[in-house]
């Protein structure tokens, strides 16, 4: 019978990208994934450590898979691991901690994989797949531990990148998301010792990602507004039927006094010159960010500043994060710790702005036609005869579709702009008016 397998993922794009790499490995030499009723034989963990929140959540599934799975051997990787390995060894059922991400090949070759793998060929039961392009982090911002547990900064080879991605279209993927650890950085490490005519850089690879044949669309994920460069955004005006108008930019503060607590590379001046560019030079593209609310010392008025600075870009979705010291970070020792229920507050409050610039930029969309991957059924009942995905400007819609487009690229016309979403409705494909097609 052969041996089972069950693999939990906790945390960011880049670790379910990982999970998925060590997963596939392991299914090749005759794995096959455990049911949710089945005793597994073998647990792979990937843990987050990017809040205290995460640590504890690690803990909790190891020893819930150890309770669930007595005789099972328990492979924990992820920064968690990296951070506190002695720690994650000493939790129930662990035989094996990977600390360093790059030792995952070497995992596989102990589990007697021979071939080893250079990307992955599916992503589960999703309908968009994530490629790892990169991974490390030089920076120090001072409320983020993940440069200490991923600080060597490498880049995969393109020619690999570019094999995945044919791969996951051949298997039916029409979403591929580029993600890294720092993904505006893909490309530096490579181009230390060259001259700078053969520097390649992130615009590069969405270019030649860009002209593979087959019916897909690539996204970036998170990115830097320092490595949002014209070029970058002219590649992905170039290719309007290929790359999603979307960018998710991380601001984390709209005030300039807390930015320079935080120690982030750029003045809100800089943030919203480079964001202006992006709507300069793309139609109607969505801009998504992170902000961190009640980082030490933050004031009202610096929370203000934050406010208005959302509404000048006009976000069309903010992640929300109140502030959380992480042990390890030099924020978490800061003075001027903000109170929770001031936290509470000022998060409500720009929960509220949040959805006023959402229903705006929705609003703004209606008349368009866009490209939805369509992912799943209505309130996940198929007789809705409904179906949900994902626009390539980021916004949920609901159009009428047919099981066939599950999973599928269609093109829809908005009809409605919906407080939490679009609706739609299906549009006849016009090759001449493709370029119009976002």
């Amino acid at each position: 019978m052969p041996a089972k397998l069950k693999t939990v993922t906790l945390g960011c794009k880049v670790n379910q990208y990982e999970t998925e790499y060590v997963r596939e490995g392991l299914l090749s030499i005759g794995y096959e994934d455990a049911t949710q009723n089945d005793a597994a034989d073998l647990c792979v963990v990937n843990t987050c450590t990017v809040t205290n929140e995460g640590d504890s959540k690690s803990r909790q599934t190891i020893r819930r898979l150890a309770r669930e799975n007595p005789h099972a051997r328990i492979v924990v990787m992820g920064c968690y691991a990296t951070r506190a390995p002695q720690e994650v060894a000493a939790l129930p059922g662990v035989a094996e901690v990977v600390t360093d991400k790059r030792e995952l090949p070497d995992l596989l070759g102990r589990f007697g994989v021979i071939d080893l793998p250079t990307g992955i060929s599916g992503f589960g039961s999703r309908h968009r797949a994530y490629i790892k392009v990169q991974d490390g982090c030089l920076l120090r911002c001072s409320y983020c531990i993940i440069p200490f547990v991923r600080p060597e900064m490498y880049s995969r080879p393109v020619e690999h990148i570019l094999d995945e991605a044919r791969r996951l279209v051949a298997n039916g993927f029409r979403e591929i998301v580029l993600t890294g650890v720092h993904l505006g950085h893909f490309g530096v490490d490579q181009n230390f010792q060259k001259p700078k005519c053969e520097w390649v850089r992130l615009a590069d690879l969405v270019r030649r990602l860009a002209d593979l044949d087959g019916d897909f669309r690539i996204r970036l994920s998170s990115i830097e507004a320092t490595e949002v460069t014209r070029e970058l955004v002219r590649t992905m005006a170039a290719y309007p039927d290929k790359v999603c108008p979307h960018l998710h930019v991380c601001l984390q503060s709209g005030s300039e006094t807390v930015l320079r607590r935080m120690k982030r590379r750029w003045g809100v001046k800089r943030f919203v010159d480079r964001c202006a560019m992006v709507c300069s030079e793309l139609d109607q593209p969505a801009l998504t960010t992170d902000v961190i609310i009640g980082f030490p010392g933050e004031t009202e008025e610096d929370f203000n500043a934050t406010c208005e600075t959302v509404r000048q870009v006009g976000f069309s979705k903010i992640h929300i994060f109140p502030f959380s010291a992480r042990r390890g970070t030099p924020a978490a020792d800061m003075p001027h710790q903000v109170p929770g229920d001031v936290k509470n507050e000022r998060r409500r409050r720009l929960e509220a702005i949040e959805q006023e610039l959402r229903r705006t930029y929705f609003r703004s969309l209606e008349g368009r036609r866009l490209r939805v991957l369509a992912e799943s059924w209505e309130n996940d009942d198929p007789a809705t005869g409904r179906l949900i995905g994902t626009s390539c400007r980021y916004a949920p819609l609901v159009f009428a579709g047919d099981e066939a487009l599950r999973g599928e690229l269609a093109e829809v016309t908005v009809v409605e702009a919906a407080p939490h979403g679009l609706h739609g409705v299906q549009a006849e494909f016009n090759a001449s008016a493709k370029c119009a097609v976002r």
